[in-house]
């Protein structure tokens, strides 16, 4: 149970960003993903301070993602949690096969739908009727193992989550499924995982893809969109005051969902009177945590005013041809000339000629920096929103546009870019031209030289080990993917030598090989 609750909240890290890109329904605030995060993150910390023990564990997650619940599809989670903890409480109960998971969803789909005021077909209720009857069907069967009943549940979860558009009008017109119910497969996935192992680890995202999809909310009908204000608090209230306050909020408002147990509730509504929904709380019991958020109309602006260019400066052919697969506008200079400011701006405009949309700008060398600056500097004087993302290497520029994404929101995008080029090391190989004292001591023309972020850390006779003692040196302080970038003589086998190395010793970083055809450095590294 702790370890699904781990991995559960993993992975909605890594998948907050979608989900959030989903959430059309009930209100296009695109923040379901972040709900379900903090929620999951409230429920983990609960469990991680509960006595070792099933029915304990499980209470203090319902009792955490209650406590911690955000949103409408948290509150919703949260009751589900509230259900399966139910079912693992009851004496007797563990989960050595998977009659108990399957009791436990099925509790858990029950108490979901009771907790909303009007269920609505085509949203994670949908997905968790769906998931709770294939795993109760599937402990009906011969040998109904835990890890088989939990395949089953995640299995449903997926095909109820595609069907979730062809139900909900609403979710059909914005060409997306539910958001609520696409984090509700994340955790059944998750519990799957953990039990077998099945399903891999997400991977970081490669250059030129973008995985998070682009709702198309000009299609979603303004009655969705009605109420003014969310409005979630706490309460601790008898249930026959819940009772009456779910009539009393059901009148001011929709979007309706109390969830808890007991003496202690977790109420969520959208309405246009907030004042009186805090008050029908007031009435009932003691509310406390009381937040209230504004919900303006989020219609996407026409495409004419979202337009966004990405300028990217390659030192390679291939290096270009990468950063335009992945949408960049490129700068390609002279060899070993570095961009100017007049060639950043000229791209600027190819990207864009009605020279009005926004422009993200990745000088990928550390000289080439303030050249950007001032490119900026420029474009901002004619109204155009500009940012320089101070990627001081191809790799860091190659990382930042693995996260980039066009519909995400200006300065969130930049934000992101700069991170993951921050968080890149960046090194390479190359050979002297001429004797030289370096940090790594005195090099003679033909010595092989590594660089480690900026700086040259070793002097060799052989590319190869060079390279392997580059990446070494920027594991060591931990990293997930390995960037190879080959460049104007790396010859057969190099590239691939570097990767078996990686393997060797360091398993559990995925290796990436580009050609980039960049001079002098026959190979370009990047440990992210």
């Amino acid at each position: 149970m702790l370890r699904w609750c781990r991995a559960g909240l993993d992975a909605l890290a890594a998948a907050r960003e979608e989900i959030d890109a989903l959430n059309v329904y009930p209100v296009p605030d695109g923040d379901t993903g972040t709900n379900l995060y903090l929620t999951m993150e409230a429920a983990v910390q609960q469990a991680e301070a509960a006595p070792t023990e099933l029915a304990a564990t499980a209470d203090a997650v319902a009792r955490g993602a209650l406590l911690g619940a955000r949103g409408n599809s948290g509150i919703i989670v949260a009751q589900m949690l509230r259900g399966v903890a139910d079912v693992l409480g009851r004496p007797g109960t563990t989960l050595a096969d998977g009659t108990a998971l399957a009791d436990g969803l099925g509790h858990a789909a029950d108490e979901a739908r009771r907790a909303v005021a009007e269920p609505v077909e085509g949203t994670i209720l949908s997905v968790a009727r769906a998931a709770a009857d294939a795993a109760l069907n599937r402990a009906q069967a011969p040998d109904p193992t835990l890890p088989a009943v939990a395949l089953a549940a995640a299995a449903a979860a997926h095909e109820a989550l595609d069907r979730t558009p062809s139900q909900l009008d609403v979710l059909r017109r914005a060409g997306v499924v539910d958001a609520g119910g696409r984090g509700l497969t994340v955790l059944l996935d998750a519990f799957d995982t953990v039990l077998t192992g099945r399903r891999p680890l997400p991977r970081p995202r490669t250059v030129g893809t973008h995985t998070v999809p682009a709702p198309d909310l000009e299609h979603v009908p303004a009655a969705v969109v009605g109420s003014s204000y969310e409005v979630m608090y706490l309460l601790d209230a008898a249930r026959p005051e819940v009772d009456a306050l779910r009539a009393t909020l059901a009148g001011l408002g929709d979007s309706l969902v109390v969830s808890g147990a007991g003496e202690q509730w977790n109420v969520h509504v959208h309405t246009d009177d907030a004042g009186a929904a805090i008050e029908a709380g007031i009435a009932a019991g003691r509310p406390h945590r009381i937040s209230v958020t504004y919900l303006p109309v989020q219609h996407q602006a026409p495409a004419e005013a979202q337009r966004r260019v990405v300028v990217a400066f390659a030192a390679g052919d291939g290096l270009a041809e990468l950063f335009a697969e992945a949408g960049a506008v490129v700068v390609a200079t002279a060899t070993g000339h570095r961009p100017s400011t007049g060639e950043m701006l000229a791209a600027a405009d190819r990207g864009d000629p009605g020279r009005t949309g926004d422009v993200v700008i990745l000088p990928n060398e550390r000289d080439a920096v303030p050249v950007a600056e001032a490119a900026a500097a420029e474009l901002r004087t004619h109204g155009r929103r500009a940012a320089v993302v101070p990627a001081v290497a191809q790799v860091q520029g190659l990382a930042a546009l693995a996260v980039h994404e066009p519909h995400r929101a200006f300065d969130a995008d930049v934000v992101a870019m700069t991170a993951a080029a921050g968080q890149t090391r960046h090194g390479a190989v190359t050979i002297a031209a001429r004797a030289a004292v370096t940090m790594a001591g005195v090099c003679e023309p033909g010595d092989v030289l590594g660089v480690v972020d900026g700086d040259f850390a070793v002097i060799g006779a052989d590319l190869l080990d060079v390279a392997i003692e580059v990446v070494a040196r920027m594991l060591a302080a931990g990293g997930e993917l390995v960037t190879v970038v080959t460049g104007d003589g790396a010859g057969p086998g190099l590239a691939d030598g570097v990767a078996r190395a990686v393997r060797r010793g360091h398993p559990e970083a995925d290796t990436v090989i580009y050609r980039g055809g960049q001079p002098r450095y026959p190979l370009l590294l990047g440990v992210e």
